[in-house]
C-alpha cells in the first residue's frame, strides 16, 4: 500500500508500524451500513476507509448465518442506497442471493475494505481535534499496528456484532454438543437426536424448524411473552401492511390491527406456550428493539407436536435439562438462539454518545450523529431500511462540510497523506 508509512520495530522483523492520514471518514465495519454509507459518501466525493476485522464484506451474512436463511422482508424493504434488488430476485431473496447483491454494490461504488484489520481502539484527540483509530492486522503472517487518524469516524459495526451467550447453571458440566445459532449451519448432522433450541425468536424459530425438516427432535425454549405474527397476509407482507398502516394510523390502532389479523389468519397461538406480550407488535419493536416473529412455517410444526414448546431453564445435567416447571427432559444438543450485541463499547472511548449497551442514547430518528465527527449508522433497530436512512443523512452531512471546505462541488480523486505516528 503506497499510501501508508512504515515504521520498522527492529526487534522483530515480522511487526511493524503505520500510519495514516484520512482526508475523509473512516468507517469501522463492512456490513450493509458500512458499504451504504460508503456508497453514498463515494457519490459524494468524499474519500474514505472501510475497516473490516474479517476477510469480507457482510461478514455475519457470510460466516454466522444458516443456510436456508431468507430475508424476512420484501425486497424492496431491504435495498441498500442507489441500488435495487434484481427483478428476477424473488420477493425474499436468499442468503446466497442477498450476499451476491452485496458484493455486486461494493463493485458498482469502488467499495474496497482494508479487510483483516480489527480495530483496538478508536479515540477522539483533544488537542488536535482529530479521530485516532488504532488497529491490528496478522494478514500475510505478519503482525501490522496501523492508526488511521481522521476527522469523521463513522461506527457500522451494527447492533449483532458478536454472539450472546447466557449463563446457564450446569451448561458447562452438560455433556452434549452446544453451539450459538452463529455456527449452525444445517439440521442434518441433528438427525433423530433431541435438540434444546434456546430461545424463540425469529432464529430460534427458524432454527427449530429446520431442524424438523431434518428429522431432529427439536424443544424450544420460551421464557418470555413473544409477539407471532404471519409472514403474510391475504398475500400481502406483514411489515408492508403495517408500514401502510402507520401512514394513515395511530401506533397503537396499528397494532390492534395487525393482533386481530393475526389472530385471523395464524390463530390463538398462546394455547400452544407462546403468550402474547401486553405491548403490541410495532410499539415493542419501536421502544425496545424486539422483533416480532414472521412465521414460515414454524407454527404448523407446533401445532402437530413435531417442535415442543417448554418454559423456562432451571438448570443443566449431565444429560439433561430441569424446566423452571420441574420437569426434566433428555438433551443429545443444545443451540444456543440467544441472539447478539454491540461490541461497540470495547473499542469506541467514548461515553457521551453511545450508551454502555453499545446503542446510540439518543432514539431513532436522531442517533445518527454524535460530536466531534462521530456517527453511528445501523444502530436504529429497524433493520436495512433504518440502516439507510441513517447512512443517507451521514453522508449528506459530512458531504456538506467536505465541499465547504474544499471549495468545490465534487472531488474526483480521493487521495490519502502519509504521516508519522508516535507509539
Amino acid at each position: 500500500m503506497e499510501n501508508l508509512f512504515h515504521l520498522a520495530d527492529h526487534r522483530d522483523k515480522s511487526f511493524a508500524r503505520r500510519c495514516v492520514w484520512i482526508s475523509g471518514p473512516v468507517i469501522v465495519g463492512a456490513g450493509p451500513s458500512g458499504l451504504a454509507t460508503a456508497a453514498l459518501l463515494r457519490d459524494q466525493g468524499v474519500p474514505f476507509v472501510v475497516l473490516e476485522k474479517t476477510n469480507c464484506i457482510a461478514s455475519l451474512w457470510q460466516k454466522r448465518t444458516y443456510d436456508r436463511l431468507k430475508l424476512h422482508l420484501p425486497k424492496q424493504f431491504c435495498q441498500l442506497p442507489k441500488l435495487p434488488f434484481p427483478e428476477d430476485f424473488p420477493e425474499y431473496p436468499t442468503k446466497r442471493q442477498f450476499i451476491d447483491y452485496l458484493e455486486a454494490y461494493a463493485r458498482r461504488f469502488d467499495i474496497n475494505p482494508q479487510f483483516n484489520e480489527c480495530v483496538q481502539s478508536a479515540r477522539y484527540d483533544e488537542t488536535s481535534s482529530l479521530w485516532r483509530v488504532r488497529t491490528v492486522s496478522t494478514a500475510g503472517g505478519s503482525r501490522v499496528e496501523v492508526e488511521y487518524i481522521c476527522r469523521w469516524l463513522i461506527v457500522a459495526t451494527g447492533e449483532n456484532a458478536e454472539c450472546v451467550t447466557p449463563d446457564l447453571e450446569g451448561l458447562a458440566e452438560f455433556g452434549g454438543d452446544v453451539v450459538h445459532v452463529c455456527e449452525y449451519k444445517s439440521g442434518e448432522k441433528f438427525a433423530e437426536k433431541k435438540v434444546l433450541v434456546v430461545g424463540c425468536g425469529n432464529s430460534g424459530m427458524e432454527v427449530s424448524l429446520d431442524l424438523c425438516n431434518h428429522n431432529a427432535l427439536p424443544a424450544m425454549v420460551v421464557r418470555d411473552s413473544v409477539h407471532v405474527l404471519p409472514r403474510e397476509v391475504l398475500g400481502k407482507s406483514t411489515f408492508e401492511l403495517a408500514v401502510l398502516l402507520m401512514k394513515c394510523f395511530p401506533l397503537w390502532l396499528v397494532d390492534n390491527l395487525l393482533l386481530i389479523l393475526a389472530w385471523l389468519v395464524i390463530g390463538n397461538v398462546e394455547k400452544y406456550g407462546l403468550k402474547r406480550p401486553s405491548v403490541g407488535p410495532m410499539e415493542l419493536k419501536n421502544t425496545k428493539g424486539k422483533t416480532p416473529v414472521l412465521d414460515v412455517g414454524a407454527l404448523a410444526k407446533i401445532r402437530s407436536g413435531q417442535i415442543k414448546v417448554v418454559p423456562g431453564i432451571k438448570k443443566f445435567l449431565r444429560s439433561q435439562v430441569e424446566l423452571v416447571n420441574g420437569e426434566k427432559h433428555d438433551v443429545d444438543s443444545v443451540i444456543l438462539a440467544t441472539g447478539y450485541r454491540s461490541n461497540v463499547p470495547s473499542w469506541l472511548k467514548e461515553s457521551e454518545f453511545f450508551s454502555k449497551d453499545g446503542l446510540p442514547k439518543s432514539p431513532f430518528p436522531n442517533g445518527w450523529k454524535g460530536n466531534s465527527g462521530l456517527y453511528a449508522v445501523g444502530f436504529t433497530r429497524r433493520g436495512l431500511s433504518g440502516a439507510s436512512s441513517d447512512a443517507i443523512k451521514i453522508a449528506q452531512d459530512i458531504g456538506k462540510e467536505w465541499k465547504e471546505e474544499m471549495g468545490q462541488k465534487k472531488t474526483s480523486t480521493p487521495t490519502h497523506r502519509r504521516c508519522i505516528s508516535q507509539f
